[in-house]
């Protein structure tokens, strides 16, 4: 059933058990890029097909993030290019973020940071500008509702209490358990941006108040992905470090295969490799749709 706030879409609507699993970025300098996943973040190398590699949490067989490598592709600028804003690893709790914390502090690595009331997050840029935020929810019974959206907010984030939780645990890698909590794009347009993603591949409107933003999830969920128009630049392309795509993960074939007749009903053109359902939205951004 659709939570008790939000906006539910006007035909489809992705099913509640939809989460997120693998993006795949584009990087200019593979060595540079696995040795920053690797040391800054703690995800270990799981695979390399195709000359690409697949970096996961501690104990788990997943990839989290896929790299791939085109020598001389050109940084993220600062006013940033249409495409990823950033992807966010969501951490299995508190403590977690908290030796993650220290981690960064012990390495010198500067991050920004912000309480969201849903959630505590640290956001870095790697080697090439793009955007990543790691992050922890509150759980879903301290979430509250503003009207009929759920309420979030950027506040300052209490470092210090999060570096109290750690304990005396030291940081060993991401921890198992880790997964890809939601994706953030910037978009040239709000309205385009919705008629794709919420009328045509079906995630409810959870938050559409915060300046400049929409955030849109499946099954009650603060947000799987994020929408902005903070960027004024171009969209990325084949010459940029980028985002090639990243995967929605539903409970079965029958769901990829509404998911993808959906977007085809919206208008929207839809690639079948497999079990699996591709789309580009306005700006060139892939999301794989597949089941998991």
């Amino acid at each position: 059933m659709p939570p008790d706030y939000g906006i539910t879409p006007p035909a489809y609507r992705l099913p509640d058990r939809t989460r997120l699993a693998a993006v795949r970025l584009q990087v200019s300098d593979l060595a540079r890029s696995v040795k920053y996943y690797e040391r800054v973040l703690g995800l270990r190398r799981l695979s390399m097909p195709d000359d690409d590699v697949g970096l996961g949490a501690e104990g788990d067989d997943e990839p989290l993030v896929w790299l791939h490598e085109r020598p001389e592709a050109r940084p993220v600028p600062p006013g940033g290019r249409l495409g990823l804003y950033h992807f966010a690893i969501l951490v299995p709790d508190r403590a977690s973020l908290g030796r993650f914390v220290r981690h960064l502090g012990e390495l010198g690595e500067y991050a920004g940071s912000a309480d969201h009331a849903v959630s505590e997050a640290l956001y870095l840029s790697d080697p090439d500008g793009l955007g990543i935020e790691v992050y922890v929810d509150r759980p879903r019974s301290a979430w509250r509702t503003q009207g009929h959206q759920l309420y979030m907010t950027t506040e300052r984030l209490n470092v210090r209490d999060l570096l109290d939780t750690a304990g005396s645990q030291p940081w060993t890698g991401m921890p198992g358990g880790t997964v890809i909590g939601h994706v953030h794009l910037h978009v040239g347009h709000l309205d385009q941006g919705a008629a794709f993603y919420h009328e045509g591949l079906g995630l409810d409107k959870i938050v559409w108040s915060y300046p400049g933003a929409l955030f849109l999830s499946a099954g009650g969920y603060h947000h799987h992905l994020g929408t902005n128009t903070w960027s004024s630049g171009p969209p990325a392309t084949d010459e940029d470090a980028r985002l090639l795509s990243w995967t929605v993960a539903l409970p079965s074939s029958g769901d990829v295969e509404a998911a993808g007749r959906s977007l085809e009903s919206a208008g929207y053109r839809i690639n079948r490799t497999g079990t699996a359902v591709t789309a580009d939205d306005p700006w060139g951004t892939t999301v794989t749709i597949m089941v998991g």
